[in-house]
């Protein structure tokens, strides 16, 4: 921290990686009580202006892993509560991160490129 007082980065991206860190921690915990959430790292968190709400972006999120997460938001939610001291916790919507998605499609068709190369 700087001696003026002033932190070297913004609040919104101070509060982006303690939020990506408590509910990284709190999906362990879930991942050991519920097989349906398996292994799953959150990317990155992104909060709104307003600290209303919070984009969670996680590696993959299948239909079974978000019906899960949606069942468990509001425990998610209280422990974000419990660890933070903010006015308001921030709604949390779960979603897959989209660099993680495209990455994945460039690397299916660049397989496929070569698949025919070879032949």
């Amino acid at each position: 921290m700087a001696r003026d007082g002033h932190h070297p980065y913004p609040r919104s991206a101070r509060l982006n990686q303690i939020l990506r860190e408590v509910i990284s921690e709190e999906l362990m915990k879930l991942s050991d009580i519920d097989d349906r959430l398996g292994i799953i790292t959150v990317t990155g968190v992104e909060t709104a202006p307003d600290m209303r709400f919070a984009m969670v972006y996680l590696d993959s999120l299948s239909a079974e892993v978000k019906e899960v997460l949606d069942e468990r938001r509001a425990q998610i939610q209280g422990s974000v509560n419990a660890q933070t001291r903010m006015k308001r916790t921030p709604k949390l919507t779960f979603v897959a991160d989209p660099a993680i998605v495209s990455g994945s499609a460039v690397e299916r068709v660049l397989r496929g490129q070569t698949l025919h190369d070879d032949e």
